[in-house]
């Protein structure tokens, strides 16, 4: 019996061995693309055509093909400052879908009604200053996207786009290396809803990385700041002599949400 008892327990731990061995191991989602659409504007009268714009034609245009989590965003106090810009920021699973997104203006029919102000737009009255497009991948530590969750409203929450620029593309890769390592838990950690990390394939501005966290207002934000500058582990990882010197440039920008924003 204690023979049998043996053979058998041992028939059953090599049943276990091999079933687990075959269980599929749960591969990553694939890294997701970003573009960011960046228009300079220059006063109430252009941000008033850009929101109807955006709200009224294009975002609908974007939804109807497929797009659910499109963020709208504007320069914090907008009306204040002096470097007005408004953010339309779009995630796509593969560089055919944006390729395809950038011929929306042109193959949405709803878009040519909805949006005629904005697309006959006269030379000499137009809806912005000028406009950016900077495209990105996202990082291997967070390959796609996050929609933040706030009980707070819109109008309070506060958006922080931080621009992270390199001196070399080494430089830079080991500033990437270092947030897929060791700074994308610590955002995760500290609850800093992280909406995207995205290393930038074309932009005016290279090596560059840039990342977008939330929080539900600006006291939220400076709490969040100092649990991260004051985590151990990041006191630990910034001392790190194979990760100094890795950033020549950092440009941070507070943003709102729109009322129409998905995000």
């Amino acid at each position: 019996m204690k023979y049998k008892s043996l053979f058998l327990g041992s028939i059953a731990l090599l049943f276990i061995t091999f079933a687990t061995a075959a269980a599929p191991v749960k591969k990553a989602p694939p890294r997701e693309f970003y573009q960011l659409m960046v228009y300079h504007i220059k006063d109430k009268a252009q941000e008033t055509r850009m929101d109807k714009f955006l709200s009224e034609a294009y975002l609908p245009a974007l939804h109807r093909a497929g797009f659910k989590t499109v963020g709208v965003f504007k320069t914090l106090n907008i009306d204040t400052a002096s470097d007005k810009k408004i953010y339309v920021f779009m995630p796509f699973k593969s560089l055919a879908a944006f390729h395809k997104t950038t011929k929306l203006l042109e193959t949405d029919k709803e878009i040519a009604a909805k949006g005629a102000d904005y697309l006959n737009a006269a030379y000499n009255d137009t809806p912005y200053i000028r406009m950016e497009s900077i495209l990105m991948e996202a990082f291997s530590g967070m390959p796609e996207m996050k929609k933040p969750t706030f009980s707070t409203p819109k109008s309070e929450r506060v958006y922080e786009l931080r621009s992270y620029e390199s001196a070399t593309e080494k430089l830079y890769r080991n500033k990437v290396a270092m947030f897929d390592k060791e700074e994308v838990e610590i955002f995760d950690r500290i609850g800093s809803q992280p909406v995207f990390y995205g290393e930038v394939i074309a932009g005016s501005r290279m090596p560059n990385l840039m990342y977008l966290t939330t929080y539900s207002n600006m006291e939220s934000r400076t709490a969040h700041w100092k649990t991260f500058s004051d985590d151990p582990k990041w006191k630990r990882v910034s001392a790190m002599p194979e990760y100094q010197h890795n950033v020549s440039k950092n440009d941070t920008k507070f943003l709102v949400p729109t009322d129409y924003s998905d995000i």
